[in-house]
């Protein structure tokens, strides 16, 4: 794991999760050099000053990306504004819940990413879901060389990302050059859904996992029998669970796995285990909607996966890095044990020989990306080569 702060988990964290999603080393220089020393101090100051060097970064590239643009150079423009967007959200991410200038920030995140994705002429296409009266936002990306519908994945987040992020990273390309689409959603609880619409977490993820593939059976370039469902962090608890009660998915991927969140809380009270971000306990009540730390307690009883992976009787990957300091690899171990009906079940722990060990893969996500795009295609139809 790159760490440019040697005391600072959670902003290594946040650093390698940027450069998965192409920062710059010369811009990563630039923007952290100033804050080695605010690192050390508590997070109200700390995500403060990270914010203004990444925004202050993301000023910087928007203005280059419209000197392009006035010069007719849009590809270029749309690449900077890619990257702008990219910085953005990494400094809204840490940013704690109700925050002054937070929504703003995330409300130009999604402006400047869009902008960026049009100018380049990316094969990502904004879709919105009906969902509860409002609906879920998501990038679709068409799998490539493919006539006719065709398989596809859908990818939800963790307790803390966005589907851009998980855009970035690259899963969703690399499916596509394999013939497999892509749809990666703000489900309820991130993203989208849960700044602009206050849709908060919910344990049945197979209530709006059904709702998605009701959607996706519409589209005529989708193959209805070949959806599968991917999750990453505690979308690794998510897709699961969703996978379990939901008979339509054709497989299920876990890129690292999540089969008792409960006791992960339990282990973070005694200061056991790595947060993910600052402000955690206030960032995981306004996650799930809990009032207090008494009711968040309580809603986390119910996020564990036990007597329930047995219902899954379609292929299924579980992904997980050894390394991993948030979620203990033994916890993927149970869900692949408890995997006893699927037909075609894998565990693949990613070790420091591909790179990749620490939580999720994180720290160097290539390798373990393109093992699971690889295993995807294989399930379901696409290709490897």
């Amino acid at each position: 794991m790159f760490r440019y702060f040697p005391t600072n988990y959670v902003w290594n964290l946040s650093v390698d999760l940027a450069i998965e999603m192409g920062a710059r080393i010369g811009e990563i220089e630039e923007m952290c050099a100033p804050l080695q020393e605010v690192a050390r101090q508590p997070d109200a100051a700390g995500t403060a000053a990270f914010r203004e060097t990444w925004s202050r970064m993301a000023d910087k590239l928007c203005d280059l990306a419209a000197e392009d643009e006035a010069r007719g150079r849009l590809l270029s423009a749309g690449e900077k504004y890619g990257r702008a967007a990219t910085y953005l959200i990494t400094c809204e991410r840490l940013q704690a819940h109700g925050a002054s200038g937070r929504l703003e920030l995330y409300r130009r995140f999604l402006d400047v990413f869009a902008k960026g994705v049009t100018l380049a002429k990316e094969n990502c296409a904004r879709v919105e879901i009906p969902y509860e009266g409002a609906h879920i936002a998501g990038l679709f990306v068409q799998a490539e060389g493919v006539e006719g519908p065709a398989p596809l994945l859908v990818q939800v987040n963790g307790l803390d990302s966005t589907k851009e992020m998980k855009y970035r990273v690259g899963l969703p390309a690399w499916l596509a050059r394999r013939g497999v689409s892509s749809l990666v959603i703000d489900q309820p609880g991130s993203g989208e859904a849960l700044r602009l619409h206050g849709m908060t977490a919910r344990y049945d993820s197979e209530h709006w996992a059904s709702r998605v593939v009701d959607w996706l059976e519409t589209r005529a370039d989708v193959d209805p029998k070949r959806i599968g469902l991917e999750g990453v962090s505690l979308g690794g608890y998510f897709c699961p669970r969703a996978v379990a009660f939901e008979p339509r998915f054709a497989c299920g991927v876990a890129w690292g796995a999540n089969h008792d969140w409960r006791d992960v809380q339990k282990k973070r009270l005694q200061k056991e285990g790595s947060f993910p971000v600052p402000h955690y306990w206030a960032h995981v009540r306004w996650v799930w909607g809990a009032k207090d730390q008494d009711d968040f307690v309580a809603i986390a009883e119910n996020v564990h996966l036990d007597g329930i992976l047995d219902r899954i009787r379609v292929p299924f990957l579980v992904t997980h890095g050894e390394k991993d300091s948030q979620i203990p690899l033994h916890w993927a171990e149970r869900t692949y044990e408890h995997l006893v009906n699927s037909p075609k079940r894998e565990l693949k722990v990613v070790t420091d020989r591909e790179g990749g060990a620490q939580h999720a893969s994180f720290d160097n996500s290539i390798n373990a990306g393109q093992y699971i795009a690889d295993w995807v295609a294989e399930t379901i139809s696409g290709r490897t080569s």
